[in-house]
């Protein structure tokens, strides 16, 4: 059996820790752990090594030569076919390169195609004005030569050489080139290929050959070196890389064929050997036999092919942030569900995301981390202010019931109705005196409708009604408003006192303002903000009546308050639409 190098795990788990923070646990809501417990990191830097590049998709051969009619074009078919043949026939006959390279040249590369029809855009003959273009004004072949290999102008604009213009100047490139090509390379896949690992076109004659052939000399054929070098250039740079070739052995010793590992490579996607590598022998020291560990990637192959492993790793981190043991992790991975590691790690940090807004205590969330790992990382939880609003509760009796069964998790999945919770003893009892000190009268029609229409607990209730109070008006004034917007108060506090001193502070209205129209607590400072500055506008323009209310002015819905006013002006309507776009905008 190959000899597996010696890995420390402090490292690897350093990796893990700077891994995992950004992407799957970055919060809008940071909490510090105490010590003993487990910490998130606030601004972890994100890993990458030098080889492991962005996934990319690579178009494949057919679509890069309809890749004409993917590029919005002002010139028809006819005309199109006409360049490219004068384009074909100056890379062949003038510039005397291959047939096959000029034809894929003058194909597809539909950017370049598109500028040199722009050039002879007013003349008839473009077929013939093109060529006459190329014999007076030689192009830089290297901008059709790239767009052909299937990198898109963004990406070869960069890679151009400074001081050549023909392909023939640079006889390594092409060298290279066509060895890639005579292996079996599709011509657009090499694009990807010189992006990712250019130092390739550099070797010198013979040396690519050689290297190609010492992957063979493993055991493995034409056809399948092809795919792994498209997947992974950077197998090309360097002597045989040993961790490719040792993930190989493992997979192989498991007793998966090479054609099974070729069907889990995802076509566009660059994959890191040495970090699939590292991931197996991670695997062993959390304590996987060798039995369990090919059962374990038969089983669900994305935990070592999806992003490489880092998915995987990036789990283990996760896990080990939250306390669990190696052997708490190695058997959590035995029972690890069919489901695709990275949703699967999404899902916990949707969980403990949600665990975190309710305002569950730090050791209760690791408790239910620990203990039902599986079961979060299996629920695609519906986010937690629509859970609030439809299980119409608070957030301390969440806590308690998913304290007393997280397995109710499952009932608030995306895709299921979530109905309300029925209401406690002591939530009515609350709820019946908060009403009672507004002025409702006991078991009337009119409590029981207001019973449906207030949402929250009885002292969520009363502690968003004190917060209008304390901003200045009677508590008399403040029961009328809420019998008759009492939607106002199923909003949090915090976003009643930012309205109130947006309309006070931002906007300058008197605090009572809010007695004659409660109701604008109910909208949104972007939409009182616009409709009072378009007013505003009108007045000083002469076309609105300055002695409008509030209500009149932010109540009526959009149509109503373009015909009325916005349109009185005849420039009206162009500084509504810059209005919206700035307060949309900030």
């Amino acid at each position: 059996m190959t000899h597996l190098p010696k890995l420390r795990i402090l490292s690897i788990l350093k990796w893990v820790s700077s891994n995992i923070g950004e992407n799957h646990l970055g919060s809008s809501k940071s909490r510090f752990w105490p010590t003993g417990a487990f910490h998130i990191t606030q601004n972890p830097r994100h890993y990458r090594t030098k080889r492991a590049v962005q996934s990319e998709k690579c178009e494949s051969l057919d679509e890069a030569s309809s890749a004409n009619s993917k590029i919005v074009s002002k010139f028809s078919r006819p005309r199109r076919k006409k360049g490219q043949a004068a384009l074909l026939d100056y890379l062949h006959s003038t510039r005397s390169i291959q047939f096959l390279d000029a034809e894929n040249m003058s194909r597809n590369s539909p950017h370049f195609l598109e500028k040199l029809l722009k050039r002879v855009e007013n003349e008839e003959d473009s077929e013939r004005s093109i060529a006459r273009l190329l014999r007076y004004h030689p192009i830089n072949e290297f901008e059709p030569f790239f767009e052909s290999l299937g990198l898109k102008p963004s990406e070869y604009v960069p890679l151009l050489p400074r001081d050549l213009m023909f392909l023939s100047d640079d006889k390594l490139l092409l060298e290279n080139y066509q060895l890639l090509c005579n292996y079996g390379i599709a011509r657009n896949n090499i694009g990807k290929i010189y992006k990712e690992a250019k130092e390739v076109f550099r070797y010198d004659y013979g040396v690519l050959s050689s290297k190609l052939q010492a992957y063979e000399e493993q055991g493995l054929s034409r056809s399948t070196i092809i795919k792994f070098i498209v997947s992974s250039p950077y197998l090309l740079v360097g002597n045989v890389n040993v961790e490719f070739v040792q993930v190989l052995e493992q997979l192989k010793s498991f007793g998966m064929e090479v054609s099974w590992i070729e069907g889990h490579l995802l076509e566009g996607t660059t994959y890191n050997w040495s970090q699939m590598f590292g991931l197996l022998c991670l695997f062993r020291k959390v304590g996987c036999s060798e039995e369990q560990l090919a059962g374990l990637i038969a089983k669900n192959p994305s935990l070592l092919f999806e992003g490489s492993g880092d998915r995987t790793v990036s789990l283990i981190g996760f896990l080990l942030k939250f306390g669990f043991t190696m052997d708490q992790i190695h058997l959590m991975f035995l029972q690890f569900p069919r489901i695709q590691v990275g949703k699967f790690v999404l899902n916990l940090r949707k969980c403990f995301l949600f665990l975190n807004e309710i305002e569950m205590e730090v050791t209760e969330i690791g408790k239910i981390v620990r203990s039902h790992a599986l079961l979060l990382g299996s629920c695609a939880l519906k986010k937690t202010n629509s859970l609030l609003a439809n299980l119409n509760v608070g957030k301390k009796r969440l806590c308690k019931i998913v304290q007393e069964n997280p397995q109710e998790l499952n009932n608030w999945v995306l895709g299921n109705r979530v109905k309300p919770l029925p209401r406690t003893g002591e939530d009515l009892i609350e709820k019946s005196k908060f009403l009672l000190n507004l002025g409702f009268v006991e078991n009337s029609d009119q409590m029981k409708a207001a019973f449906k229409v207030f949402r929250g607990k009885g002292d969520e209730l009363q502690e968003r009604f004190d917060c209008i109070v304390k901003a200045g008006l009677k508590q008399k004034d403040v029961s009328e408003m809420i019998k008759v917007s009492p939607q106002v108060l199923n909003q949090k506090k915090d976003v009643i006192q930012m309205k109130i001193d947006f309309l006070v502070n931002d906007l300058g209205y008197p605090i009572s303002s809010l007695v004659t129209f409660p109701s604008l607590l109910s909208y949104t400072c972007q939409r009182v903000n616009l409709r009072l500055s378009m007013y505003n506008w009108l007045k000083d323009q002469g076309k609105a009546d300055p002695r409008l209310s509030l209500s009149t002015v932010v109540a009526c819905s959009d149509d109503t308050f373009r015909k009325q006013y916005v349109n009185r002006h005849s420039r009206g309507p162009q500084v509504w639409q810059d209005l919206k776009k700035r307060f949309c905008s900030e």
